[in-house]
């Protein structure tokens, strides 16, 4: 397998995770081969036969080709989860997709304004109206996930799920922007629930090794 991406894309990372989880190691199981923003390569007409969005993550497997990050994750449990790491029952499996469709199509792109604004937009161009705007929206779309962790372990019951992976990394970025930029973002709700499964997700799973690689990106 040739995973294309760079580690600071949170895309990619869910991928990484989701790897890790697998057993599957890089230079081992996979190539992972640097890609995106300082890296170049997503513009070239090699790169774009392989996914024309010119975006990571993508993933070459044999004669398939993938790209969208949750997809890609997706596949890689349904072909490589030897040691059922992720279960496959109905409701755990489809209580963690909704959660998974929700992250990427609703929950993504209300922290994303932040997330770029604050990190990537040069001070003196930053919409912080905007900014902060974004963040405190995020906070009420993450009040509907700390309901459900009031009921179980996790997204979608008392195991872990892909859908955890995709959601705490966006938790992350919402906690550490608001760690590095309080006034910027303005409070954070406290989510107590959300709290307790981060730390279970710290103990329990390689959660930290994306972590840290977020507290470099943002800290930055």
């Amino acid at each position: 397998m040739r995973l294309w991406g760079r580690k600071s894309s949170i895309n990619v990372q869910k991928v990484l995770w989701c790897l890790a989880e697998l057993g599957l190691k890089e230079s081992v199981d996979f190539e992972r081969i640097d890609a995106g923003l300082q890296f170049g390569i997503v513009r070239s007409p090699e790169f774009l036969k392989l996914n024309p969005n010119g975006l990571v993550p993508t993933l070459e497997d044999g004669d398939l080709t993938l790209w969208e990050s949750n997809t890609i994750m997706r596949y890689l449990v349904s072909q490589h989860d030897k040691n059922l790491r992720f279960p496959q029952d109905v409701k755990s499996r489809y209580g963690s997709e909704k959660w998974m469709d929700w992250q990427v199509g609703t929950l993504w792109p209300a922290l994303r304004p932040t997330f770029i604004g604050l990190t990537r937009v040069p001070e003196a161009e930053r919409d912080y109206v905007g900014i902060q705007k974004a963040y405190q929206d995020t906070n009420q779309l993450f009040s509907s996930l700390d309901h459900t962790l009031g009921s179980y372990a996790y997204c979608s019951g008392e195991q872990f799920q892909i859908g955890d992976i995709v959601l705490s990394l966006c938790v992350h970025r919402w906690i550490l922007l608001n760690d590095f930029f309080p006034r910027e973002t303005g409070a954070r709700a406290d989510l107590k629930n959300i709290d307790r499964w981060l730390k279970q997700l710290k103990t329990d799973t390689h959660f930290q090794e994306f972590a840290e690689k977020e507290l470099n990106i943002i800290s930055k």
